[in-house]
């Protein structure tokens, strides 16, 4: 079964691999906004300009880059990078155009699979102008492409490298999503609508269109969205519940981790915290995947024999109790929930020059005023 997906995967590359390849500057020409929207967005970071990923994948597996089968989905020597016969390469197109626009629209079909699900890529006749799918009724044409509604971009596009991922020993490593969802959750939400037609010169006079930002956690204004906070304060009992509101686990990816810090503060002073030095010394309050090979901890999963995680299912709440001093008129507790996108056990495994991402994140806090 494994070595017959395998095939099926790289079937449909190799196929695909044959047609003319539109880069994503070249989308820009008529998409203009959507093309600077999706120039600071997640998709446009892949080996060559997202830190975390390329020394995580080098660290996992310096010989072979067997991510690239979605975070270089468009390569053209797919099958030679995952097999370890080749190493990415900045001059190459199909290799720095990341998680491409060409590649998400190009989708026929997802496939489930145990280990990962399976992007099948609509085939394309050589020599002509591929065909471009989405989820605009009518879609327009141009000299560079036809244009088609395609069902899948409503239910299960999203699925294909956004659901789930087990290593070679079965451990879990991601998962964002259940086989019953589908993908329209996810565009409503990080795809909301905006204004001006999804091409320069709205010929059709749509005047808006799903945004290419894909808002995630970078977003300061978007990722407030995801979690509630409330507490209660009776005597010395401090409860704080935690609601996901979103539609996926608070913890997705083995890097992050989200974290609440908890303070009483006293004529401007910390008088008790939840933590003294490191925000995972407070266990129920520090989300996060774990991994273990053999019984010792690991920090990078690629060869993960067990993991487990402290996490919050889509839509859960979780009350979280603690025992604080008694408190005096004026005192405040100050209650926030941070995201470290590279966690602190991760810098044990690899350097990262990029500061910002083990530094914390507020995604949101409360006051409570006594």
């Amino acid at each position: 079964m494994k070595q017959s997906l395998f095939f099926l995967l790289l079937f449909s590359s190799l196929t695909y691999a044959q047609s003319k390849y539109l880069d994503n500057h070249s989308c820009s020409e008529c998409h203009e906004k959507i093309y600077e929207e999706y120039q600071t967005s997640a998709h446009s970071k892949g080996y060559f300009n997202n830190e975390l990923h390329r020394k995580i994948a080098n660290r996992a597996n310096p010989k072979k880059y067997v991510c690239a089968t979605c975070h270089m989905p468009m390569a053209d020597n797919l099958k030679e990078l995952i097999e370890g016969k080749a190493r990415p390469n900045r001059d190459n197109k199909t290799h720095t155009d990341a998680i491409s626009c060409y590649f998400c629209h190009t989708i026929a079909y997802v496939k489930k699979s145990h280990k990962h699900n399976i992007n099948l890529k609509a085939r394309q006749a050589k020599n002509f102008k591929p065909t471009l799918y989405g989820r605009l009724l009518n879609p327009d044409d141009s000299d560079k492409h036809s244009s088609s509604k395609n069902p899948i971009y409503g239910q299960k596009v999203c699925m294909g490298c956004h659901s789930h991922k087990l290593n070679d020993n079965n451990v879990t490593i991601f998962r964002a999503m259940s086989d019953k969802q589908n993908s329209i959750k996810c565009i409503e939400c990080h795809m909301p609508e905006i204004e001006g037609g999804a091409e320069k010169m709205d010929k059709r006079a749509r005047g808006h269109h799903a945004s290419h930002k894909f808002l995630g956690i970078h977003d300061k204004e978007f990722r407030k969205k995801g979690v509630d906070i409330n507490a209660t304060i009776n005597n010395k009992e401090l409860q704080v519940t935690l609601t996901n509101k979103m539609a996926h686990p608070l913890i997705i990816q083995p890097a992050r981790a989200k974290f609440l810090k908890i303070e009483v503060k006293r004529g401007g002073k910390t008088t008790w915290s939840n933590y003294k030095n490191s925000p995972s010394e407070d266990k129920k309050a520090y989300f996060a995947y774990s991994f273990k090979r053999d019984g010792k901890k690991v920090i990078i999963p690629a060869t993960a024999t067990k993991g487990s995680a402290n996490n919050l299912n889509a839509k859960e709440s979780r009350t979280l109790t603690y025992t604080i001093p008694i408190l005096k008129k004026g005192d405040k507790v100050v209650i926030s929930l941070y995201v470290q996108l590279a966690k602190s056990d991760c810098l044990k495994a690899i350097e990262l020059e990029e500061k910002s991402l083990v530094e914390p994140s507020l995604i949101k806090s409360i006051t409570i005023k006594y």
